[in-house]
């Protein structure tokens, strides 16, 4: 350390680049991946590399701002009452756009809408192919801790349910109806014996 650059000091080389990079020659730029990371976000760190997200970082966003739904709809036509509407939500405040778009990326499927009903942008994946395939795998490699772990053990069943088509069965729907009354706890549209 020079003299006159005392420790702390705003010219003390340890103090304002701790990791040396201010001495490091400009070379090719190296993408630096977790492992299991789905994909890899475009968007440049501090230090000019790729920055991926965490995946149990995406865990732990999920178990503080996320959703797992099953709707039920009731529809016109006989022969189909009942329909079963599976997704995936993460809800962030306007601010954290860039945030939202390194989850997408992320996932590589879903996409972002507005919530006017609450002023936030979610998230959100439906297709049963995205949901079985990219949502659900990740959740198996980095699981969630408690209530949100019961509540994807849930989904994953129900998800899987309606892959196979067995939601359209009447003891696969019924079994349907139950998981989704026990993991919603939120208001609902219809009572569940109307279902």
């Amino acid at each position: 350390m020079a003299a006159g650059d005392p420790e702390g000091s705003p010219r003390d080389p340890l103090t304002t680049d701790p990791k040396g990079e201010a001495c490091r020659a400009p070379g090719h730029s190296e993408i630096q991946t977790t492992r299991n990371t789905p994909a890899l976000i475009a968007r440049q760190g501090a230090y000019g590399r790729a920055v991926p997200l965490d995946p149990w970082f995406v865990t732990g966003l999920m178990d503080g701002e996320g959703c797992f739904c099953i709707s039920l709809a009731i529809r016109a036509k006989p022969r189909r009452r009942l329909e079963v509407r599976p997704s995936f939500a993460l809800s962030l405040n306007e601010k954290d756009l860039q945030l939202r778009e390194d989850l997408q990326a992320f996932f590589a499927c879903g996409w972002i809408r507005e919530s006017k009903n609450d002023r936030t942008f979610k998230y959100e994946v439906r297709s049963i192919g995205d949901l079985t395939e990219k949502i659900l795998p990740h959740f198996e490699r980095f699981p969630l801790q408690g209530r949100k772990a019961r509540s994807c053990a849930g989904f994953s069943h129900v998800c899987r349910m309606v892959e196979q088509g067995r939601h359209l069965q009447r003891n696969g729907l019924r079994e349907t109806v139950d998981i989704a009354y026990e993991m919603n706890l939120g208001r609902r549209r219809h009572s569940r014996a109307t279902t």
